[in-house]
C-alpha cells in the first residue's frame, strides 16, 4: 500500500493588535501585513481605552501602535500594555520624529520604532523583526541611543525638546494639554514640589523665561505634533 502524504498545514498566523486612531491608517498598515501567509492583523483599537480593554482579553503575538491619540500619552500607553501583558512586544509606527521619540519608547518597554513614511514594506520588515525578539530602529537613531549611553550628546538634536529626561518630557506634554501642577502631581503621582522642579527645570532648558513662555511652548509643541500625527 502507498502511504498517503498528509496536505501540508498552512503556517500558524501571528496574530497582531493594532492601535491608530486615524480609520485609513489603520486600513492601509493593515492591508501591509495581511499580505503575507503568516502574519495576520486580528484587532483593531482606535485609541489607549479600546487597546487596554483589548489587551486584557486576548493574547497578541503583537501590538502595532501609534503614538498620538486623544486621551492618552502614547509613552504612557506602552508601559500600560507592558504591565498587562510583559511578554507581548510592541512596535511603534508613527509620524513623530524618530530622534525624539524613538529612544523613549524603547525606554517604555517598545521593542521597534518605524516612522509610517517608511512605506509598507519597512513596516513588514519592522514587524517580522520584532517577531524574531529583535529590536527595530533606523541605524541613525541607534547610533544616537548608543551615544546617549556612554554620555555623548545628539551632534545636531533637531529641538532642544531632546534633552528633557523622560519625566520632565511627561510634564511638559501635560503642561501642553492645560494641565495645572496639581493635576500633573496627581496624575504623575508626584508631589507639587517636584513638579515644580521639573517646570523650573524645562524652562531653563529650553530658554524660557516664565511660566507664561512654558504654557505657550508646550501648547504650541502639543498642536505641532498632533496635526502631525
Amino acid at each position: 500500500m502507498n502511504a498517503r502524504r498528509a496536505p501540508r498545514r498552512a503556517p500558524p498566523h501571528q496574530r497582531i493588535l493594532l492601535v491608530d486612531d486615524h480609520p485609513l491608517m489603520r486600513e492601509g498598515a493593515a492591508n501591509w501585513i495581511n499580505r503575507e501567509p503568516d502574519l495576520e492583523v486580528c484587532w483593531q483599537a482606535a485609541n489607549a481605552v479600546e487597546a487596554l480593554k483589548l489587551l486584557r482579553q486576548q493574547r497578541p503575538a503583537l501590538v502595532v501602535t501609534d503614538l498620538s491619540m486623544s486621551g492618552r500619552n502614547g509613552i504612557e500607553l506602552i508601559k500600560d500594555m507592558r504591565a498587562l501583558h510583559p511578554g507581548v512586544p510592541i512596535l511603534v509606527l508613527s509620524m513623530h520624529d524618530e530622534s525624539l521619540y524613538a529612544s523613549r519608547a524603547l525606554r517604555a518597554g517598545a521593542a521597534g520604532y518605524v516612522m509610517k513614511e517608511a512605506g509598507g514594506e519597512k513596516l513588514v520588515a519592522a514587524v517580522r523583526q520584532v517577531l524574531r525578539g529583535g529590536i527595530y530602529v533606523n541605524p541613525r537613531v541607534t547610533e544616537e541611543i548608543l551615544g546617549t549611553l556612554v554620555g555623548r550628546r545628539p551632534r545636531n538634536p533637531a529641538s532642544p525638546i531632546v534633552q528633557l529626561s523622560d519625566r520632565e518630557f511627561e510634564v511638559f506634554g501635560l503642561i501642553g494639554r492645560g494641565c495645572d501642577t496639581c493635576k500633573i502631581a496627581a496624575q504623575l503621582h508626584l508631589s507639587p514640589r517636584t513638579v515644580d522642579v521639573h517646570r523650573a527645570n524645562i524652562k531653563r532648558k529650553l530658554g524660557l523665561v516664565n511660566s507664561t513662555a512654558l504654557v505657550h511652548r508646550a501648547v504650541h509643541w502639543l498642536e505641532t505634533e498632533q496635526r502631525s500625527g
